[in-house]
């Protein structure tokens, strides 16, 4: 698979994300953003009938995101420990080629995409919500929480949203991040 073509400064000055007191991110070039799912791309709900789960809900803001993140050059990627029909949907939708479910160890799982991408795990940013995120959230070179993320995950994080978790709050991160791009590009 193709390299991202090119990478973006994390930037502390955009509306929405806010870095956490006691933290500092670096400014790394940013080449992939890691998604978990439930709590971050959703609201963390499940949905279930009869049949088990039917639906989950997903944030067209957060969809116009990561589009736009995408064009500006950098890779998405979904690490979830569950498995759902639905998000599977959702990222062939969004063209997001990188997609891992049922994930168990998001750290170890995130290692065989780096390696895969030949990414460095300063590269690479993350948003996470709770306990199992917390790992992953600690190992890469910005990790963003969502406002109504777990304290632990708050704890991990760079930057955290205003917004909580399927509610617009990946949105913000994409727009934090789209707009460094824009600052690095207008520079002489």
């Amino acid at each position: 698979m193709a390299r991202p073509r090119r990478g973006i400064r994390a930037s502390r000055v955009d509306l929405g994300v806010a870095p956490l007191p006691g933290k500092q991110a670096l400014p790394l070039p940013i080449r992939l953003l890691v998604l978990d799912v439930d709590g971050v791309l959703t609201d963390g709900r499940l949905y279930y009938g009869p049949r088990g789960e039917l639906m989950k809900s997903f944030h067209v803001r957060d969809g116009h995101g990561i589009k736009a993140l995408r064009a500006a050059g950098i890779e998405v990627a979904v690490l979830s420990g569950r498995r759902s029909a639905a998000v599977a949907r959702r990222c062939r939708e969004l063209h997001i080629r990188y997609v891992m479910q049922g994930v168990a160890d998001k750290l170890a799982a995130f290692g065989q995409l780096a390696a895969r991408l030949r990414l460095g795990t300063t590269e690479c940013a993350c948003i996470g919500d709770d306990v199992p995120d917390v790992p992953l959230m600690h190992a890469l070179g910005v990790a963003y929480a969502v406002a109504d993320a777990h304290p632990a995950a708050r704890e991990a994080a760079h930057y955290t949203t205003t917004l909580p978790g399927g509610r617009g709050a990946v949105r913000q991160v994409c727009d934090h991040l789209t707009g460094a791009v824009q600052r690095l590009e207008r520079k002489p």
